[in-house]
């Protein structure tokens, strides 16, 4: 048979076995000499053209193997992703942190502000939730005698869909005993370095979007260097020009109106509320570069220990970078009943219409009441962190099979 003969009989995307011998053609390219030909499998659609690729990104999420298998870089981003997963598991395994497995279906959900997927169990006649962080259930394995633990695993939001949120995601998320908020925001900058180093030398200049982003730490805080760090309260003053160390509730609203800023009623039910408010919605698109923002108000923060030295407030951070949310952690509250009154006040807003509101959770409390270390927790957001370091624009295109609107 003839190589045009052969060439009748397959399509560009068959799977073939060849034996023969090893050969050059003519201009010297290194071939075979193929003395038996298989057909192992058989393509049944039309092969996408490897040069134009799938254009249709509906089409490529939807069908994400026609798209890896059709776009080399695309597949090159899915094996980068491995690769950065793989280097946050070993930096934090050579910290000391072990991995440990919480539960993925719970009968009280917590740990963060979302509502949940509901599921039911047929066999226990009782509703589950799938969880929307393994935050409570990570301080009760502290609790109980590690002092260093981590989770790097999915987590379930019942929440819309855009460019940076998927209902199923995968965060990963780190305690430690014997560290405040301070300590293991180092960890967060040490975690993303390590993880930035798998992909680029210099992690001065990393391009994101058109953005120029730099990782280095030239910001002196406590006599360490880090990425910038600045307090809520200043952020707000500085990029809206509200002084809230200096205003009651009523003075504030007025500013507000003054500078046509309109926020919900939810955000109005007390000056923490408003502050958070203001700061999510005037200050998070302002913030380009790394930078740590610190002292949350304790009505947002119902898992964080009060602040030391600031009445009304917490020690928390959240991490943005090109007005993304990277990573959120706090000193953690171990003091059982200010745990129980926390989260008495979540209740209320839950009964008031607050749908994201954090459930009482007995069995945290029991474990807060056995006793646990002075500690410190965090979490990074995998996706958006590969999304940084792949320079990629959507949530969707790094997560392999994202969720979609059945056709």
């Amino acid at each position: 048979m003839t190589f045009a003969q052969i060439k009748k009989l397959l399509d560009e995307g068959d799977f073939i076995y060849a034996e023969g011998y090893a050969c050059r053609t003519n201009k010297g390219e290194l071939s075979l000499q193929v003395e038996r030909l298989q057909i192992l499998s058989k393509a049944q659609i039309p092969f996408p053209d490897v040069y134009y690729g799938v254009n249709d990104a509906e089409v490529c999420r939807r069908h994400r193997e026609i798209h890896l298998a059709s776009n080399p870089a695309v597949l090159q981003r899915f094996k980068l992703r491995s690769q950065i997963i793989f280097q946050v598991r070993s930096f934090l395994t050579s910290q000391g942190f072990y991995e440990i497995e919480t539960p993925t279906l719970q009968a009280v959900y917590g740990g963060a502000a979302a509502r949940p997927f509901v599921t039911h169990h047929n066999a226990l006649d009782i509703d589950l939730y799938l969880r929307i962080a393994p935050e409570l259930y990570l301080k009760r394995a502290i609790c109980g005698g590690f002092e260093r633990v981590f989770e790097l695993g999915r987590v379930f939001r019942n929440e819309g869909i855009d460019s940076t949120h998927n209902p199923e995601f995968t965060s990963l998320e780190v305690y430690q005993a014997y560290a405040d908020y301070i300590d293991i925001l180092t960890l967060v900058e040490d975690v993303i370095i390590h993880s930035a180093r798998t992909v680029y030398e210099d992690i001065t200049g990393i391009p994101y979007q058109g953005k120029t982003i730099d990782l280095s730490r030239s910001y002196e805080y406590n006599d360490q260097k880090h990425w910038r760090i600045i307090t809520m309260t200043d952020a707000v003053k500085e990029y809206v020009g509200l002084d809230f160390d200096r205003l009651d509730l009523a003075t504030a609203l007025e500013k507000l109106a003054e500078k046509n800023i309109h926020l919900s009623n939810l955000d109005k039910q007390s000056l923490g509320h408003l502050l958070y408010a203001v700061f999510d919605k005037q200050v998070v698109p302002q913030l380009a570069q790394p930078t740590f923002v610190i002292d949350f108000p304790i009505e947002v923060s119902p898992l964080a220990k009060q602040h030391r030295n600031k009445t009304g407030f917490v020690e928390r951070f959240e991490l943005f970078i090109q007005g993304m949310e990277y990573a959120n952690g706090f000193s953690e509250l171990n003091d059982p009943q200010e745990q129980r009154r926390r989260f008495e006040d979540q209740l209320a807003q839950k009964y008031a219409g607050d749908d994201e509101a954090h459930p009482m959770d007995e069995e945290f409390i029991q474990a807060l009441a056995l006793g646990m270390p002075n500690c410190a927790g965090m979490g990074i957001g995998i996706d958006r962190l590969v999304m940084l370091l792949t320079d990629t624009a959507s949530i969707r295109d790094v997560v392999m099979f994202p969720t979609m609107r059945p056709l």
